[in-house]
């Protein structure tokens, strides 16, 4: 099959997964864009607490990933963790109106995080398990497309719901219920991992795991010298990226309403979503080291803006080029992944980079808290484009037409 055969020839699995992180993206985009802003303003906590708050968060997120990764592969089942995770989502949801302290807020946080990264690297284990090589950067990209567009619903309705409920937190929080359980029906009754009875490239695989025993540590080593690199190039990425909670922060910062700050989500994520697919489908054609150079420039050119910004419209400029950085990179990662690790090693692999990643996170996202705190929102970013720079130094030293680059 080739590369360019279109959207048509992504699998309906791949199409109902991303739906499914369309639906969970509107509910946690729509929190995601207030609780910053709620935490600040409606509970008094520091940059510092919620840059802590917001780097444990996604942190757990992406090194619980490494356990379900691994228990997917162990197992040789995919879709029962997915579903616990987004269930665990899904249920979360339902704390964050009732919470009465930052103490719940923050429970909540983490036990929706939990489900994230539960759910993580089985769902892409799975879409690589569904997706012939030749297009597996588009279906990552569609998947990612599918997911940002959520992104871009979930802060329209955190705007919407607080112009409807008169600027109340808890009434809009309620609004991410309903596509929350949403997205874990169409989950259960939309997605089913690819049967070796109907499925060559899935009889081909089971055949070939009942040769060998299930996973053990020891498989650790049978991670490519290729995979390794992409962890590498991913970690030092994610280090200059800290969360995105930063950018509601500044749009609130240069003096934007509370009603307001969530459009800098809507812009970043819509630049998310047009950018995704293409990207992907890019990466299939061998255009992997260029998106991740341009990737890198993208994000040195968003840190400069917002740091330098006076208005909300250069604000707006700055998350509409975060949100190319995400685009150009975030799906070919993915897809680099999926095809660098040995196929029952698929979960496991996208575990440990998310764990590798999730690490990075955490440090950035505290470190952004502690100079927003320390020195103010400007240096903040000035200090995000400073790292950024070095990672892409380091990216183009390794090679810019380098075959560890291309995801299939």
């Amino acid at each position: 099959m080739k590369a360019n055969s279109g959207l048509a020839a992504i699998p309906r699995g791949v199409w109902a997964l991303g739906l499914v992180s369309l639906c969970m993206d509107l509910s946690s985009e729509l929190i995601h864009a207030l609780l910053p802003l709620y935490m600040a303003v409606g509970l008094g906590a520091s940059t510092l607490t919620i840059g802590i708050i917001e780097g444990i968060a996604e942190a757990t997120a992406m090194m619980v990933k490494v356990f379900s990764g691994v228990l997917s592969d162990f197992f040789r089942r995919r879709k029962p963790l997915v579903v616990l995770g987004y269930g665990l989502a899904a249920i979360s949801k339902l704390v964050f109106p009732l919470a009465p302290t930052l103490g719940w807020i923050v429970t909540a946080r983490f036990a929706d995080r939990v489900g994230k990264g539960i759910r993580g690297a089985p769902r892409d284990a799975l879409i690589a398990d569904l997706t012939p090589p030749a297009i597996r950067g588009a279906s990552f990209g569609l998947r990612q497309a599918l997911d940002t567009v959520g992104g871009v619903g979930g802060p329209l309705l955190a705007i919407g719901a607080m112009a409807w409920f008169a600027g109340s937190f808890q009434a809009a929080f309620w609004v991410a219920v309903i596509p929350a359980f949403l997205a874990v029906a169409l989950l259960i009754f939309g997605v089913e991992e690819p049967d070796p009875k109907t499925d060559p490239r899935a009889a081909h695989a089971a055949a070939a795991r009942e040769k060998k025993p299930r996973l053990q540590w020891s498989d650790a080593k049978r991670l490519p010298r290729n995979y390794w690199i992409v962890v590498a190039i991913a970690a030092v990425l994610t280090l200059a990226r800290f969360s995105e909670a930063f950018l509601v922060l500044r749009a609130q910062n240069v003096g934007l309403a509370i009603g307001e700050a969530p459009w800098v989500m809507v812009v970043m994520s819509l630049v998310y979503a047009a950018t995704s697919y293409p990207a992907g489908s890019a990466a299939d054609r061998g255009y992997g080291p260029k998106l991740l150079s341009a990737g890198l420039v993208a994000l040195i050119a968003s840190d400069l803006v917002l740091a330098s910004a006076g208005s909300g419209t250069t604000v707006f400029v700055g998350g509409a080029l975060w949100g190319l950085h995400m685009g150009l990179t975030q799906g070919l990662l993915a897809a680099l992944v999926a095809a660098s690790a040995p196929a029952d090693m698929r979960g496991s692999a996208f575990g440990v980079f998310n764990l590798v990643c999730g690490v990075a996170l955490l440090m950035a996202s505290v470190l952004a808290g502690e100079l927003w705190d320390a020195f103010g929102p400007a240096f903040t970013f000035y200090a995000g484009a400073g790292i950024t720079a070095i990672a892409w130094a380091a990216l183009l030293r390794h090679g810019g037409n380098a075959a560890e680059l291309r995801p299939t």
